[in-house]
């Protein structure tokens, strides 16, 4: 029994699907720039709950948008001086090489919102027929004072929001009412409409490309914590308002965002670190521990040496899963460690204990490996669950340092003397040593044999 958080009710629940395909959307990109280890965080959550639904056995159907239309664009473009298409074009091929790096599945679907442009100014004139939509101007703004439970996923009362705000748009019905619609300048990106050229406001692309590719009701919505409001809270009301149908999603999730000594990750604070950029320092499978080993709704700091550190803790897996087997009637039951995970995973993707299996796991598989024990099936384990948080277990390429036979001699008795003396962690340094060097090493009893990568 899976239970998530649902930010709408602000406690876990039972997980229950619509019908027998679980239809999540999950809120991407605007592409103007290169994807940063924010974007990191949110991808490699959703991706976890993706790969651990199918795990247990759901089929899952997933969409994450691009907004391909934005101010922010627009403005890279100009100041790049070339079209606005050739930024979006550059930075969603630069969103999936970032993607593609970590390791994160393609979703069912990537829609764009300039490619659904019939959907949107459907939906549009749908809250329009429904008198929770006014036009003014050539633009469309929602009636937000038309939903009586407007606030209910952030938590917001319209009067505070407003309160010591001014309007800007004063012919506005209310200071609160959000654009759905936008007239432009002729010079801007623009399609035609029944309200004049223009383009749609960011909350309604979101509507429009779930209403297509999922349906009007959706199992999991998902997005960064910065989004409850006013993204999602808008989502919300509008969705529902043009569906007449309670709730627009079953559950909403929400991941952290990153921080930097105290301060959550933005571009604007200048502490941004580009995904390709650390996809060449570190590999994928230690970009995803390290976002992992912390629950996806806390905050998680941004530190390359907690990036290192979990680099050597995954080089311990692959030690683990790719030394020699022993052939024995004796063998190590991996059970107990599988439900431990289970049981992690289902309770709200509690990665840091589930995690915590694995390593345990891997740590008696090199202990009673020692002892003659059959491991194999443990390590096919391993590699089970492993791949269910999506890690793919290849070595990252590294600078071999260079150690003549002697050194080596001297390495492995120092491990065996701690091994002796249950210094585990000592001999596992020793093998991370060792290992850095290109030295691949096999325990048989107390002996333990070493070749060369």
């Amino acid at each position: 029994m899976i239970q998530l958080y649902n930010s709408l009710t602000r406690k876990k629940e039972e997980f229950k699907p619509l019908g027998e395909e679980v239809k999540m959307y999950v809120c991407g990109v605007t592409v103007y720039d290169d994807s940063h280890l924010g974007h990191a965080l949110s991808s490699i959550v959703f991706d976890v709950l993706d790969r651990y639904l199918e795990f247990r056995g759901y089929k899952v159907k997933k969409v994450q948008n691009f907004t391909d239309v934005d101010d922010k664009i627009i403005n890279r473009a100009n100041a790049d001086k070339v079209p606005w298409q050739e930024i979006t074009e550059k930075y969603i091929e630069s969103f999936f090489k970032s993607s593609d790096g970590l390791n994160v599945r393609r979703a069912t679907v990537h829609p764009r919102a300039t490619e659904d442009m019939p959907e949107i100014i459907e939906l549009i004139n749908r809250l329009i027929d429904a008198e929770a939509a006014y036009e003014l101007g050539g633009s469309v703004y929602y009636r937000v004072r038309s939903k009586s439970d407007y606030g209910k996923l952030s938590g917001q009362n319209i009067d505070e929001m407003i309160e010591g705000t001014r309007n800007e748009e004063s012919r506005k019905e209310d200071p609160a009412d959000f654009a759905l619609w936008k007239a432009v300048k002729p010079e801007e990106p623009n399609w035609d409409s029944p309200w004049g050229p223009g383009r749609p406001g960011w909350h309604i692309e979101c509507s429009a490309m779930a209403f297509k590719h999922l349906g009007e009701q959706i199992d999991i919505h998902g997005g960064g914590l910065d989004l409850i409001f006013p993204h999602h809270e808008n989502e919300v009301a509008q969705s529902e308002s043009a569906s007449s149908k309670t709730p627009f999603a079953g559950v909403w999730i929400h991941n952290g965002l990153l921080r930097t000594t105290g301060a959550t990750m933005s571009k604007s604070l200048g502490n941004a670190f580009n995904v390709n950029s650390a996809l060449e320092e570190f590999s994928s499978d230690a970009i995803r521990l390290w976002i992992l080993q912390s629950h996806y709704r806390t905050n998680p700091l941004l530190d390359k040496k907690l990036i290192g550190d979990a680099e050597r803790s995954m080089r311990r897996i692959r030690q683990a899963v790719e030394a020699v087997p022993v052939v024995s009637e004796k063998s190590l039951d991996p059970e107990p460690f599988k439900r431990r995970f289970v049981e992690a995973m289902d309770d709200d993707l509690n990665t840091p204990q589930a995690l915590a299996a694995i390593f345990d796991l891997c740590r008696k598989m090199n202990r009673t490996r020692a002892d003659g024990n059959d491991v194999s099936s443990a390590a096919d384990l391993v590699r089970e669950l492993t791949s269910a948080l999506g890690f793919n277990l290849a070595a990252p390429p590294k600078k071999v340092e260079s150690l003549n036979d002697s050194e080596v001699g001297a390495l492995v008795q120092k491990r065996k003397d701690a091994r002796a003396e249950k210094r585990w962690g000592d001999a596992d340094a020793v093998r991370d040593q060792l290992d850095a060097a290109g030295i691949s090493i096999s325990d048989t009893g107390d002996e333990t044999e070493w070749t060369r990568k």
